[in-house]
């Protein structure tokens, strides 16, 4: 396996360029009929196995369970000092109810559980997970600054902001990461998004990478989907279809690699600039495996452009 690590922005954590997105671990609100404890565990315990020293989770994962699984893994390991862990938080439960909260004192009190969930005594990335519509986004991140100047947090990233926000975020120069959605179906990001990170030196990891599995080379015409993807503009009637052909115009590129289609699109992710690390979920742990084939894929220039141009 090749090992290669990248430094996350301006920061001094220096991570696997595959990651594990653990949404599956313990997150039984976003997938009830999916991973018991054990397996979501296996799953943490593959990947620091093979050399994966990135995890991210949050707190609306379960809530709270996928952080409570990683903590008892890390703890179980002994592999905190080796891992990196990104969380987010934004939500709050209010009377049953999900509301979003970016202001200081929430934000203190979220590192606070966190921390303890995760059995470690500080996080090395902790996001805000989505932006509210009152707190000063320069103030929700100078509450954070004030976290990492005290040791319980490593580096400070943002998730799902706009570019406004991520300027207004950014005005002191203290954000190292933003997470937001992007794959090359949807590739918004790079009008602002990813120049502004690309300027600023911060690491951009893109959610949604494989684009709920279209990207990932599995599904033809008579495809059929049950959960929300059969009401996905991109899953239905002739958009579909087109978008299946795109897909399938990367199947010689995969194949002159001894690669799998995803493999070739997160590949060429990590060939864009900004983009540091991926987080690719896994439900099993042969999925942990299998993701990190990426880092054998070697792009020429000329097929970087190919992949740009099929999709533009």
């Amino acid at each position: 396996m090749a090992e290669q690590h990248t430094r996350l922005g301006k920061t001094d954590l220096v991570v696997n360029p595959i990651g594990l997105g653990a949404n599956a671990v313990g997150g039984h609100n976003i997938y009830p009929d999916m991973l018991n404890d054990e397996t979501g565990k296996e799953v943490v315990r593959t990947a620091l196995k093979q050399g994966i020293n990135f995890a991210d989770t949050a707190f609306i994962y379960g809530p709270e369970h996928s952080e409570r699984l990683i903590g008892e893994v890390l703890k179980e390991t002994g592999q905190r000092q080796n891992t990196i862990i990104a969380t987010k938080a934004a939500h709050k439960l209010v009377d049953g109810k999900v509301e979003i909260d970016n202001s200081p004192a929430f934000l203190t009190e979220a590192v606070d559980q966190a921390l303890r969930r995760l059995q470690t005594d500080y996080i090395d990335l902790f996001y805000i997970h989505f932006p509210d519509e009152q707190t000063p986004k320069d103030e929700a991140v100078g509450a954070l600054k004030r976290l990492k100047d005290a040791g319980k947090i490593r580096a400070i990233g943002l998730s799902n902001f706009s570019v406004e926000q991520l300027r207004e975020a950014n005005r002191d120069g203290h954000v190292d990461v933003l997470q937001s959605e992007y794959n090359l179906f949807k590739r918004e990001a790079e009008q602002e998004l990813l120049p502004y990170t690309k300027e600023h030196h911060i690491s951009f990891v893109p959610y949604f990478p494989l684009a709920a599995g279209l990207l990932g080379g599995k599904y033809n015409r008579d495809t059929t989907f049950q959960d929300g993807r059969a009401t996905n503009p991109l899953f239905t009637g002739e958009n579909f279809i087109r978008n299946l052909d795109k897909v399938d115009q990367l199947r010689s590129i995969a194949e002159s690699k001894n690669a799998e289609v995803a493999h070739l699109v997160l590949a060429w992710y990590l060939s864009q600039p900004s983009i540091d690390a991926l987080i690719p979920g896994a439900k099993k742990p042969e999925q942990v495996i299998n993701n990190l084939k990426t880092l054998q894929v070697e792009l020429t220039a000329e097929e970087i452009a190919v992949i740009d141009q099929i999709f533009r």
